[in-house]
């Protein structure tokens, strides 16, 4: 009777604060700050050489359907690569690198692990709603320009 209620009190006061980090029993102190503040570095630098190479293939005149998808199939594989090595390296600093690293490792693997895939997916999803449902993002292809060249 003690035990359950004791996980019920635990699993309540997970959910009023941000105390216990992941399902490790880490508390979320400085380390893990620093492991997602620096995880956001690598996101964003993944979003912005995604971003990079679309408006490259919009220069050249690509359709937006064409684009986006080389676009992602073209840094899945230096994304991949990168996201691997640092998950594969930070394993074994997560398992026996003591109480100071492991919030560090856990931030970055699991952050890496979502949001590499969210990055990968999401952000081609996001571009063609900018693009063709809100117009933010003016799209011309080759033809469109030499059409609106021609008149």
């Amino acid at each position: 009777m003690a035990a359950n209620v004791r996980l019920r009190g635990r699993s309540l006061r997970s959910y009023r604060s941000i105390d216990r980090f992941g399902y490790h029993g880490t508390p979320f102190g400085f380390m893990a700050f620093l492991g997602v503040a620096s995880l956001i570095g690598v996101i964003v630098s993944h979003v912005i050489v995604l971003f990079d190479f679309i408006e490259e293939m919009h220069e050249k005149g690509e359709p937006l359907e064409r684009a986006l998808p080389d676009a992602g199939i073209e840094r899945i594989r230096p994304v991949m690569i990168t996201v691997g090595a640092t998950i594969l390296a930070l394993f074994p600093l997560a398992l026996e690198g003591g109480p100071l690293w492991k919030p560090l490792c856990y931030a970055q693997i699991g952050g890496l692990a979502v949001a590499t895939f969210i990055t990968l997916l999401l952000v081609p999803v996001f571009y063609s709603i900018f693009v063709l449902d809100l117009k933010w993002i003016k799209w011309e292809t080759a033809e469109s320009r030499k059409a609106s060249e021609a008149a």
